[in-house]
């Protein structure tokens, strides 16, 4: 009798309808939490945030300097913001850093943000995060003398606040932005230390 054997690529087609059902379920779970969030005009938003890197760029007088602020800022955001996504959002603990990558995207980018975001290039320790649409550079274009200026900056602060706080030490870089010129904004994640949560015990 003919033997049975398994179609080559089963394995991996399983797998990978597996993945795209968990991202499936995880845009829908993006957008029951951005339902329940309170919203602002995204032109208010964009005008407010204008404003802040403006006053940025008039204290420090120095593109960098306004840059390091803007991810500070950003960082201190994000430690704040993680409990709330947490909370709203009812995620159970992630399997992998590719699949934190897809929480990110479709659940944390959709809360805050409203926008829909892809991930690219994930691996066990970095991923990258498209964004065709930002709504912190709607109608915004930067003077040639801020060409270098990181708008959007504050993105890679939220998710390195927002990432500590879940012990996942990462370094967060913008490598492309529609202001300066690109058809997507691109940043960079990568993971560089899991971090051990220390308890101490109150009778010492």
């Amino acid at each position: 009798p003919a033997l049975l054997t398994r179609p080559q690529g089963t394995k991996i087609t399983h797998m990978a309808s597996e993945a795209e059902r968990k991202k499936v379920a995880l845009r829908r779970l993006g957008d029951a939490t951005f339902s329940k969030v309170d919203k602002v005009s995204a032109e208010l938003f964009s005008l407010t945030y204008g404003a802040v890197v403006t006053q940025l760029l008039k204290d420090y007088e120095d593109v960098a300097a306004a840059n390091v602020q803007l991810e500070k800022m950003g960082y201190n955001m994000g430690v704040r913001m993680v409990d709330e996504l947490l909370a709203k959002a009812s995620l159970a603990q992630c399997a992998s850093f590719s699949e934190t990558a897809e929480v990110v995207a479709k659940v944390g980018f959709k809360m805050f943000l409203g926008v829909n975001v892809e991930v690219a290039a994930a691996t066990s320790s970095e991923f990258r995060l498209l964004l065709s649409e930002n709504p912190l550079a709607e109608f915004v274009e930067l003077p040639e003398e801020h060409s270098k200026l990181e708008y959007s900056g504050l993105l890679c602060g939220v998710l390195r606040g927002a990432l500590e706080m879940v012990q996942m030490r990462v370094e967060c870089s913008l490598l492309r932005d529609t202001l300066w010129g690109d058809e997507v904004t691109e940043i960079r994640v990568l993971l560089k230390e899991r971090l051990v949560e220390e308890f101490v015990d109150d009778d010492e």
